[in-house]
């Protein structure tokens, strides 16, 4: 087994499997640059105003669940930080249903996806998919916070050195069978890599807008509360190293080596 994070051998080596932590791929993922994040600012007319990065999920249910909490903390959030700019970045599997949603948001949200570029005669389908990661990169190291579901997001978040809170829900059933099989106290990856417990995070029916303001108030008064712990996670999960695609290779020939009796 190749493994992404630094805590998964000993569980894959108590059930007799061989397994190696190669590292997670997020820690090579190219990072915009301050000249990007000015263009970004300035293209969208936010510059110098708080912005805060609402991240709801890749899957439709997520979004249908999930947005709605997050407007009701948007909303709230707004009437104490007027200023506040929203950026929504998306992607093209939701990217409609995000739009239509967040039409009437206060904060008038930038949604930012793929279909936000317009192709011209001259533009290849690899120049629109590389804008739509250009601009994502930049939104998310232009956020000061970030609303954002549980999941991978909170890596990349942490990459960008973008604090975050986490909120998500489920089904009720989900909800009912997750809750029991549960046997840590946290559920967002930066947290569980860094082995602290800075990332707020309302899972389920803590997952309400009354809960996540407060948390999203303290960290614009307090933005650098996570960045040990960011930096911590990307240096644990391989991050000035060797490529994780490297190690992955390195040992998968040393584990066919040894089935073979060499090395």
């Amino acid at each position: 087994v190749l493994a992404l994070f630094p805590f998964e051998p000993p569980y894959m080596r108590a059930a007799g499997m061989r397994c190696d932590f190669v590292g997670h791929p997020v820690v090579t993922d190219p990072q915009a640059t301050p000249s990007e994040i000015a263009v970004f600012r300035k293209t969208h007319n936010i510059e110098g105003a708080p912005l805060l990065l609402v991240l709801p999920g890749s899957r439709r249910s997520e979004v249908r669940r999930l947005l709605p909490i997050f407007r009701g903390a948007v909303a709230a959030l707004i009437r104490q930080h007027p200023a506040l700019r929203v950026v929504v970045p998306t992607v093209s599997a939701v990217e409609s249903q995000v739009r239509t949603t967040v039409a009437d948001w206060p904060g008038k949200p930038i949604v930012v996806g793929p279909k936000a570029a317009t192709r011209t005669q001259t533009q290849t389908l690899a120049h629109l998919v590389e804008t739509a990661h250009r601009d994502k990169r930049a939104a998310f190291a232009a956020a000061d916070v970030a609303l954002a579901a549980s999941g991978t997001v909170s890596l990349e978040l942490a990459a960008a050195a973008t604090p975050m809170v986490i909120a998500y829900d489920m089904a009720w059933l989900s909800r009912q069978i997750i809750s029991r099989m549960l046997r840590v106290d946290t559920v967002t990856l930066v947290n569980l890599v860094s082995e602290t417990r800075v990332v707020p995070e309302f899972i389920g029916a803590n997952c309400r807008p009354d809960k996540i303001v407060p948390a999203l108030c303290a960290l614009l008064s307090n933005p650098e509360a996570q960045h040990s712990a960011m930096q911590r996670t990307m240096a644990k999960l391989g991050q000035g190293g060797t490529k994780p695609g490297i190690r992955a290779a390195q040992a998968t020939l040393s584990g066919l080596g040894a089935s073979n009796g060499e090395g």
